[in-house]
């Protein structure tokens, strides 16, 4: 992977590049492909920095209910479109939907297991993540995908795009687990926590909640193993339930390896 300078960001949890990665024939474009928690506590600052980025796109992978209680900021004179889904994309967010039986880090591990096995089998998941791949092929410009926390819909949405260009799986890997590397975990704390602990009605403990907020192999392997379940491989997958044809893996190619 090239190196490039970190963004820095006060108030958006998990912003990056997730480009520059060894694809088929070259490597994935810089300065295309972004990736974040949501905007919602975005400040001036960083809506300074957003707008030199000519992000003339967002995928939003959150559901109508997320967008209606975190509205994202932009910035003055964003003219670019916003691509949401009109109802839920996941029945059960680990950060909206947490009960008094999440007491251990495994279960809180378990949990977030079972949000991976869920997805792949979504098919409010499966338009998202068609529409993000049918974006990125059409429109001009950077783009940025997102959800709440920027690690769990957004990492699949990163690792299947890397995946059509021919990244490694070992790169793909890395980039997902890029997550825990993020110097704003207290961005996402502070959005998450206090609720996550108002309805357990007690202080949960470190271990438990770094579970629910980083990500770990497993968590993606548990995505791989589940889509391969459903449609033999996780190609069959794409093709089948996300619309990936090879029309649309040329135009990806051609748009994002250089």
């Amino acid at each position: 992977m090239t190196s490039q300078a970190p963004l820095q960001f006060e108030g958006i949890h998990n912003f990056r590049d997730y480009g520059g990665y060894r694809a088929d024939g070259g490597s994935v474009r810089r300065g295309l492909l972004y990736r974040s928690g949501q905007h919602v506590a975005a400040t001036d600052a960083d809506l300074a920095v957003l707008s030199r980025l000519d992000i003339r796109t967002v995928i939003d992978l959150r559901g109508i209910t997320e967008r209606e209680m975190n509205p994202c900021r932009r910035h003055d004179g964003w003219q670019g479109e916003v691509i949401a889904h009109e109802g839920e994309t996941t029945s059960s967010p680990p950060h909206m939907d947490i009960g008094p039986d999440v007491t251990t880090a495994q279960y809180a591990r378990d949990r977030m297991l079972a949000v991976y096995t869920r997805m792949p089998d979504n098919p409010a998941m499966h338009a998202m993540f068609g529409r993000y791949l049918q974006a990125l092929a059409d429109r001009e410009g950077a783009s940025l995908v997102h959800c709440f926390a920027g690690k769990d819909r957004t990492g699949i949405a990163a690792t299947l795009l890397l995946h059509i260009l021919g990244v490694s799986e070992e790169d793909q890997l890395e980039e997902f687990l890029l997550t825990n590397k993020s110097p704003t975990l207290h961005v996402l704390r502070a959005q998450s926590v206090p609720g996550m602990e108002a309805r357990l009605g007690r202080k949960m403990d470190d271990e438990s909640v770094r579970a629910l907020l980083e990500v770990h192999e497993d968590y993606l392997a548990r995505f791989h193993e589940t889509a391969t379940e459903i449609a033999g491989s996780l190609d069959a997958w794409l093709a089948s339930k996300v619309g990936v044809g090879d029309d649309l893996r040329d135009r990806l190619r051609a748009k994002f390896i250089a």
